[in-house]
C-alpha cells in the first residue's frame, strides 16, 4: 500500500493545530464556581474564601484551614478534607457525599440541606453544628463530637457528650 502525503498531513495538522479545551487550573484564585477537580490544598490557608457553586471533586484539603469560608452549593463530591480546620463553614446545599472528614474540626459549621451519604466524619469535630435536613445515611460518625449539634430534624440539640450519635 502507497503512502499518502496528504493523508499524513491531515493527521498532523489535527492533532498539532486543534484547540485545546480551555480548562481551569489549580491555581485558578479561590471565587464562586471555580474548578478545582483533583487539585492539592493541603496545608493551605483558604480562610474566609467564597467557594460556592464550585467543583471540588477528589480535591485534597488535608490540614488545611477554610474558617468562616462559604461552600454553599458546592460539589465536594469524594473530597478530602482530613485533620482540617474548617470552624464556621457554610456547606449548605453541598454535595459531599464519601467525602473524608477524619479528625477535621467542623465546629459551628452549617450543613443545612447537604448530602453526606456515605462521608467519614469519624472523630471529627462537629460541636454546634447545624446539620438540619442533612442527608446522612451510610456516613461514618464514629467518635465525632456531636456536642451541641442541631440534627438533621432541625429541632433536636444533641447532648453534652454525643459523641458517635446524637444524644
Amino acid at each position: 500500500m502507497k503512502s499518502n502525503p496528504m493523508l499524513k498531513l491531515a493527521v498532523f495538522s489535527c492533532l498539532f493545530f486543534t484547540p485545546a479545551i480551555a480548562q481551569a487550573a489549580c491555581t485558578d484564585p479561590p471565587e464562586p464556581g471555580v474548578d478545582w477537580r483533583r487539585c492539592l490544598f493541603n496545608g493551605d490557608s483558604l480562610n474566609g474564601v467564597d467557594l460556592q457553586e464550585s467543583r471540588l471533586r477528589d480535591a485534597s484539603f488535608f490540614r488545611a484551614e477554610l474558617i468562616e469560608s462559604n461552600l454553599t452549593g458546592a460539589d465536594a463530591f469524594r473530597a478530602k478534607f482530613v485533620n482540617a480546620v474548617m470552624t464556621g463553614v457554610r456547606f449548605e446545599s453541598a454535595k459531599l457525599s464519601e467525602a473524608d472528614f477524619t479528625k477535621a474540626d467542623l465546629s459551628n459549621a452549617s450543613f443545612v440541606g447537604s448530602d453526606m451519604r456515605r462521608a467519614k466524619l469519624n472523630r471529627s469535630n462537629l460541636r454546634g453544628a447545624d446539620l438540619t435536613n442533612a442527608r446522612l445515611q451510610g456516613a461514618d460518625l464514629t467518635r465525632a463530637d456531636l456536642s451541641g449539634a442541631t440534627w438533621t430534624s432541625g429541632t433536636k440539640i444533641c447532648a453534652e457528650g454525643s459523641i458517635g450519635r446524637c444524644n
